[in-house]
């Protein structure tokens, strides 16, 4: 919403950079798109080793004296 309404206040001060953005932002989104998926992969991936490390100190705790 706020980003919205700071859109509007720039669409009545300077119309033609909010038009330009307005044209722009899908263009950005999809370029950076491969971008975000590289992020949410090697971060899946890092999650998964960190599991995997910390899986025998898990089984250790668990396991009564």
């Amino acid at each position: 919403m706020v980003g919205f309404l700071l859109w509007l206040l720039l669409l009545v001060f300077c119309w033609p950079i909010a038009l330009l953005a307005l044209v722009l932002y899908p263009i950005v989104w999809l370029l950076a798109l491969p971008f975000r998926l590289v992020g949410i992969t090697v971060s899946a991936v890092f999650a998964f080793l960190g599991a995997l490390l910390m899986l025998p100190a898990r089984v250790l705790r668990g396991r009564p004296a």
